[in-house]
């Protein structure tokens, strides 16, 4: 929980970052044509930027996306200026959810979270030592790949709904907030049609079910314990969405030249 928190408090001052407005560039001459240094006649062959950006257009024009938020965390359902995209099948539904549960960071998150849980002995049933441990990692993958499957693949395809994130970038900043925020609430179908993400809400509310009920310890099976993960669940959801939206913005923050030169 302490990283979960450490990782949104990060995430938001990043978000407050991306938002301040940046010096205007100053060209600089040349002091053998007196030209911007912007301005130049020879050819360059595109930087690894300029290829990434290209690869991640292709993928997008499959329905899916290679980007990480921050560099590391998988985010391959959401889709940077696309109004509508071709329909995903069920089977790039499961694939691209698999691709995300078992990616390097994903499984090191999990290891990170049983961790911290181990520290700080959240359930002594377990015991310490390597057999608590992987009982806590299997927890949190557990908790965490079934979340996942159901928000995004097994009810999307049975509801013939849209799992993907159409990030925005229209408007200002509190009007980008709310539209992230609403991505909960509201998707498209596979025909981009606007409807209640029944995907996200149900989904969730199962996944915690089958936790709770399924292999959490006696203790924690109730309805108390239920609803308390199924709205952290959503709470993490939604947060997932404003990093989703205004990544683009952190992203060309954290690419631009220092000093204000053209490159």
């Amino acid at each position: 929980m302490k990283i979960c928190i450490g990782l949104m408090a990060y995430s938001l001052a990043a978000l407050l970052w991306a938002q301040t407005p940046s010096p205007a560039p100053e060209p600089q001459n040349s002091p053998a044509t007196g030209q911007a240094s912007g301005q130049t006649n020879a050819k360059t062959e595109p930087d690894s930027d300029s290829k990434a950006k290209n690869d991640g257009s292709q993928e997008q024009n499959k329905g899916t996306s290679k980007d990480r938020l921050f560099f590391a965390v998988p985010n391959f359902f959401t889709l940077e200026n696309a109004s509508s995209a071709p329909p995903l099948s069920t089977a790039q539904k499961f694939w691209t959810t698999t691709r995300g549960s078992i990616d390097y960071f994903t499984l090191a998150w999990y290891g990170a979270l049983a961790g911290v849980g181990q520290a700080e002995n959240d359930d002594p049933t377990y015991g310490q030592g390597v057999a608590g441990y992987a009982k806590r990692y299997a927890l949190r993958f557990a908790d965490g790949t079934i979340e996942n499957y159901m928000t995004k693949a097994a009810l999307p395809s049975l509801l013939h709904q849209d799992p993907r994130f159409y990030q925005s970038s229209q408007g200002g900043f509190w009007h980008r907030l709310g539209y992230a925020l609403a991505r909960v609430a509201v998707t498209r179908s596979d025909a981009g049609n606007t409807q209640f993400n029944y995907s996200e809400v149900l989904g969730s509310a199962m996944a915690a079910g089958i936790s709770t009920y399924g292999y959490h310890p006696e203790a924690e099976k109730n309805i108390s314990n239920a609803l308390t993960v199924w709205s952290t669940q959503v709470g993490y959801d939604a947060f997932n969405y404003v990093l989703k939206e205004f990544w683009p913005d952190i992203r060309n923050k954290l690419h631009k030249p220092k000093g204000g030169t053209a490159q």
